[in-house]
């Protein structure tokens, strides 16, 4: 536990304070309507006990109007901030954070089109009512196959990736007798991860083209008699706080965008997207308003100073749209007091672990990702300890939450909720340890509905071809 002073725990991270309240629930990572009625977490008008009853434990939770409404303030503030300097934009939700046939209506509903990088995505994105015209399609190595679909359905663009895909687009528009859209996704040399731009566009990565090469592929698509070339694409990363690397990156890139003019029209500018949200009380991210206002600002000022009109802007937030608004719910199995030396002495870490992990959350354990949870299913006198929650797999990185406080009596059968996973947890869930997946519900007025139903044992059996009945010859006995 914390001292009687209250200082931090020395096995906590310096960035992690002690909470006045291990009950409280920071307005800006938890989901818009989570509070707390008679000691439980609320989420959509639900109570975490009543929402386990339903569908059990590990358990995704939407709050469906978090999301929509995120989606519809991203659209006004992007529509806002480009018609002030006369022009236009189009807002994409990046369906790799998290994909279903419901969201992808939200969303459409909103206003915004879909980003898609793979077969199943465009296939769901379609499936869903979504307008064909109204997706781009994204990816590093699309097949033949993918890109043929693509075509064929009249998708509203293609960001080529490679020489190889451009003549592959190419040879398939012709056969079709088809044209189709394309932008050229671009590497400016500026990364959302580091601390000060990077010097180069040649980025050792598997994404795009240098900007030298941007230049000669653009001309090669130029020759196509079915492929027209709408613009470029530049993406510096992910969780972005400010808008900094927006406006070196798009200075960049508008250097190469005006050196294109010269070959012809090159009507839009995708910046991307990476937009940042808060996983914990410490990060803070800026009003999507203040982004955007800021980002278009920026891109204005650097054609102004070029001479140049203002294309057409695109932008692509995925999990500023969806991860505020997730939830999942655990159940405590065990706790654990463990040992662990210091610099000041030995210090006890309390060990949570509850029934999900890597298999429906593998951030932790991929990139470092942070989180919060608190108790939801009672509040708690008791004084904050630091603990890890961790999950029930075979692996010591099976970390859910690295590093939290959470009041000293928690204890089996407890309901704990992580905040902030409606990105990229489901969409990345796996079936490590053959754990089913778990179910995604979406909340909204007292009322659930199943978004993805979750596994059973016997949808993980029904995999195993050495478990099925043999099949049997026409004739056999």
């Amino acid at each position: 536990m914390v001292s009687a002073s209250g200082t931090a725990h020395p096995l906590a991270p310096s960035w992690l304070s002690v909470p006045a309240d291990a009950n409280d629930l920071p307005e800006r990572v938890w989901p818009a309507s989570a509070h707390r009625a008679g000691g439980e977490l609320v989420v959509g008008g639900l109570t975490a006990t009543e929402l386990v009853s339903r569908h059990g434990t590990p358990l995704m939770v939407l709050d469906e109007d978090d999301v929509r409404g995120r989606a519809e303030r991203t659209y006004r503030a992007f529509s806002h901030a480009t018609s002030r300097h006369g022009g236009t934009c189009r807002v994409y939700y990046a369906g790799k954070a998290l994909l279903t046939a419901d969201i992808a209506r939200w969303v459409l509903d909103a206003g915004l089109s879909i980003d898609v990088c793979s077969r199943g995505e465009l296939e769901t994105a379609l499936a869903a009512g979504v307008p064909a015209d109204r997706i781009g399609f994204h990816g590093n190595n699309k097949s033949f196959g993918e890109l043929e679909r693509a075509v064929s359905v009249g998708i509203g663009t293609i960001i080529v990736d490679s020489d190889i895909e451009i003549e592959r687009i190419g040879a398939i528009t012709e056969r079709l007798g088809r044209d189709q859209r394309v932008l050229v996704r671009v590497r400016s040399g500026v990364h959302a991860d580091t601390h000060e731009f990077l010097a180069t566009a040649h980025e050792d990565q598997k994404f795009g083209f240098s900007l030298d090469e941007g230049e000669a592929a653009v001309r090669r698509i130029r020759e196509l008699p079915h492929v027209e070339f709408l613009g470029l694409h530049c993406h510096i990363g992910s969780q972005i706080f400010g808008v900094d690397g927006f406006r070196e990156s798009a200075s960049r890139v508008l250097d190469l965008h005006q050196r294109l003019l010269d070959g012809g029209p090159v009507p839009l500018l995708n910046l991307g997207g990476g937009f940042g949200i808060a996983y914990t009380r410490v990060e803070d991210p800026a009003p999507i308003e203040e982004l955007a206002d800021g980002i278009v600002d920026a891109v204005q000022t650097e054609c102004q100073a070029r001479g140049i009109a203002l294309p057409a802007l695109a932008f692509e937030p995925g999990r500023s749209i969806v991860g505020p608004g997730g939830i999942t719910l655990y159940e405590v199995g065990t706790t654990k007091q463990v040992a662990v030396d210091t610099a000041q002495g030995a210090a006890d870490r309390l060990y949570v672990a509850v029934d999900g992990g890597m298999s429906d959350n593998i951030r932790p354990a991929l990139y470092g990702a942070h989180y919060s949870a608190r108790i939801a299913s009672r509040v708690s006198a008791a004084d904050p300890t630091l603990v890890r929650v961790v999950g029930m797999h075979c692996e010591s990185g099976d970390i859910v939450v690295d590093s939290e406080y959470l009041p000293s009596d928690v204890a089996p059968g407890d309901l704990v909720a992580v905040a902030a996973t409606g990105a990229y947890s489901a969409a990345m869930a796996s079936n490590y340890n053959h754990v089913p997946r778990p179910p995604v519900v979406a909340v909204r007025d007292g009322e659930t509905r199943v978004l993805l139903r979750g596994e059973t044992i016997d949808d993980l059996l029904a995999r195993d071809t050495g478990l099925l009945p043999p099949v049997r010859n026409q004739g056999e006995e």
